[in-house]
Parts: C-alpha cells; sequence; structure tokens
C-alpha cells in the first residue's frame, strides 16, 4: 500500500532540497530501518515507505508531478489526463532507484548482480608501512649519526618460498576466482555480494600439504635489525624513509616502508627553536656594568665574545651560522647568547661596604627610573 505521507517530511528534507541532500536523507534513513539491521516491529513497513518517498523524489519527472498533483500524480485515471501507475508503490522493484552505492555502504559488499572487488585477490599488493620512534640525544641530532633499530617485520616464509605450502591445487570452495558469491533477499529483489574465500584469502589456490612454519599463510613475523643514517639538523617530529625495507608484499608486490620518527632529548645548556641556538650565559654585576670578555661554548667549540659595558638582563648577542644545519637544505641557523646578570644573594663585609659607597653617587640608570621618580 503507498504511503499516505507526505514523501518530503518521510525523508526529513524540505521541498527545495537539492538532489545531494535527498539522497544523503535517503541513505542514513535506509541504513537506520533497514530490517536486517533495525529489528524493530515497523522497521520494514518504515524502510519501504522510505523507498516510496525516495523513488519519486530521486526521479525529475515524478518529482515534477508530485509537486504538482500530490499522490493523486499516480493513482490510476487521475484527473488531467491521469499518469497511472509506475510498477505500484506496494511492490516497486529495484529498477526504480539506484541502490547499489546505497547497499555498499549498509552491507560493504557488491552490487546488484554485481561485481566491486575490494580485497587483494591475486594481485600484486605492497607490504604495510611500519613505523619506529628513535630517541636521539641532542648532539646526534644537530651532527647526525648512525643509528642500529630492531623491528618486528612482516616477511616471506623461507620454507615454502611465501607459498603457503605444497601440493598446489585450485580451491574447491571458489574453483579458482579467489572470490564467492552471496545473495540475501529484500524487498528489492535479490542482493548479491563478492566477498574473499575464505579458504583460500583470494589466491584461488589450496595446498596439500600446508607449510608447518607459517600455517599457511607464506608470510612469517621476523625481528631484523636495520642501520639508518640520520642525517644532521632532525628535530623531534622529523620522519626519515627508508624506502622498501618493511613488510614483505604479496602476489610478487614491492615490500612497504618504514618511516622512523624521532624524539630529540633536551639538552642541560642550549635551547634549540627550529634551527636557531639559545644559550643563556650568566655575568656579574660588575662584568654587565664594566664589560669583558666572556668565554662562551657552542656547537662546535668555545669563542669569547666581548661583552659591553652597561650591558641589560635579556640583551641578546647573534653569533651567524653557529646553529643547526637545516636537514633539508645547506644552510645554518644562528646562535644568540641571553645575557643573564647574577644579583648575589649574599655579601661580605668588604663588598657591603663598596657597594654602599657606590649607592652615594649619582649613577645614570637611565629614563625609565628618572619617569618613575616624577610620580614620587
Amino acid at each position: 500500500m503507498a504511503s499516505s505521507r507526505n514523501y518530503y517530511d518521510v525523508l526529513g528534507v524540505s521541498k527545495d532540497a537539492s538532489d545531494a541532500e535527498i539522497k544523503s536523507a535517503f541513505r542514513k534513513l535506509a541504513k537506520q530501518y533497514h530490517p536486517d539491521i533495525n529489528k524493530a516491529p515497523d522497521a520494514e513497513a518504515k524502510f519501504k515507505e522510505i523507498g516510496e518517498a525516495y523513488s519519486v523524489l530521486s526521479d525529475p519527472d515524478k518529482k515534477r508531478q508530485y509537486d504538482q498533483l500530490g499522490h493523486e500524480a499516480f493513482t490510476s485515471g487521475a484527473a488531467n489526463g491521469g499518469f497511472g501507475g509506475f510498477g505500484g508503490f506496494g511492490g516497486f522493484s529495484a529498477e526504480d532507484i539506484d541502490l547499489s552505492s546505497i547497499f555498499d555502504d549498509l552491507f560493504g559488499g557488491g552490487m546488484f548482480g554485481g561485481g566491486r572487488r575490494s580485497s587483494r585477490g591475486n594481485r600484486p599488493t605492497k607490504g604495510r608501512d611500519s613505523l619506529v620512534n628513535v630517541t636521539l640525544t641532542f648532539e646526534e641530532a644537530v651532527f647526525g649519526c648512525k643509528k642500529s633499530i630492531n623491528i618486528d617485520l612482516d616477511t616471506e616464509c623461507d620454507e615454502c618460498d611465501g607459498k603457503g605450502g605444497s601440493g598446489e591445487e585450485t580451491c574447491h570452495t571458489c574453483n579458482g576466482r579467489g572470490r564467492v558469491v552471496s545473495q540475501q533477499r529484500t524487498m528489492f529483489g535479490v542482493f548479491q555480494s563478492e566477498s574473499t574465500c575464505p579458504d583460500c584469502n583470494g589466491k584461488g589456490k589450496t595446498f596439500k600439504n600446508i607449510c608447518r612454519k607459517c600455517n599457511g599463510k607464506g608470510h612469517v613475523i621476523k625481528n631484523k635489525e636495520i642501520e639508518i643514517n640520520v642525517p644532521e639538523g632532525v628535530d623531534t617530529g622529523h620522519q626519515l624513509r627508508i624506502s622498501g625495507k618493511g613488510a614483505a608484499g604479496y602476489n610478487g608486490g614491492p615490500n612497504g616502508d618504514i618511516y622512523i620518527e624521532f624524539n630529540v632529548k633536551d639538552h642541560p645548556l642550549f635551547e634549540r627553536k627550529e634551527n636557531d641556538i639559545y644559550i643563556d650565559v650568566p655575568l656579574t654585576i660588575t662584568e654587565a656594568v664594566l664589560g669583558c670578555k666572556k668565554e662562551v661554548p657552542t656547537l662546535t667549540g668555545t669563542v669569547i665574545l666581548d661583552i659591553d659595558a652597561g650591558s641589560q638582563p635579556g640583551d641578546q648577542l647573534r653569533l651567524k651560522g653557529k646553529g643547526v644545519k637545516d636537514p633539508t637544505r645547506n644552510k645554518k641557523g644562528d646562535m644568540y647568547v641571553v645575557l643573564d646578570v647574577i644579583i648575589p644573594d649574599k655579601l661580605d663585609r668588604k663588598q657591603k661596604e663598596l657597594f654602599k659607597e657606590l649607592s652615594k653617587t649619582d649613577l645614570e640608570i637611565g629614563s625609565t627610573f628618572k619617569n618613575y621618580k616624577k610620580y614620587l
């Protein structure tokens, strides 16, 4: 029996909804109320009503007729010429609606009469990629190094040369196709889908003698030690790709890749910001006031810096090209020396007397202090 409800209300869309919106609404509701999924007593009736509404609103001609005359457009002997039926709402067929993509979503399989293939079957397939986390010291990351990593990889079984056994014969379940067909009856007719053969895993072949080492899989897990060259300048989060060293492929497919992701430890002195290096250099009050020569460590040894008289806490001195090499191009960052003036927390008697004498002098301490005194 045809639905008496407004088809737009059935699908939950407005009258000016686009084709995409109508289709999306139908997909959502069809998944929700399909009898094989929803076991509620009224699920099948709702599913038929949803399909009925979609069969009209998805067809431009039928939608135009429905917008003009409503349900009367599809009854026998309707006024204004009478459009008659088009297969009967109570039992419309799959031809009225393109359901292939919808049933792909619902059941994860092929199409009506059909044959979408989603498994690897006998096709050459690349092996899986692997991700390995490697921790580096600050120096290893800056200057580059060699590292050995241990990783468990899916490899071809050397006992059966990756075949899975001996005495090869055609699979009796799928007759060598690697695929099996299943059928499901729905209100739209018989739904046919394909899936990988469970007995031969899509290969189309079975073996009289199953390999004991790999249990017929053709692959085994092996631990391998791989040496990698860490380039200069890598940082935390950087990745290095090792092509073709990952898991073995299937049916003659290439090996996967290994991705190395780095984590770099902190340094007790240096702080890295992208390719630049920062270091805090402590100064005494007298060094900051009078100026001095200061020995400063860098990534490649120590340098002697001239500290100007009157240097302030937080002042930065730039050493061009003393930073980290960019791993993607032949260019180095800079190094920044940040001055840290240390205020002593303990003074002996002589030092206290010197500071007291200094406080009696008229020191030039900058415009900030002068502006401050104006408001006192």
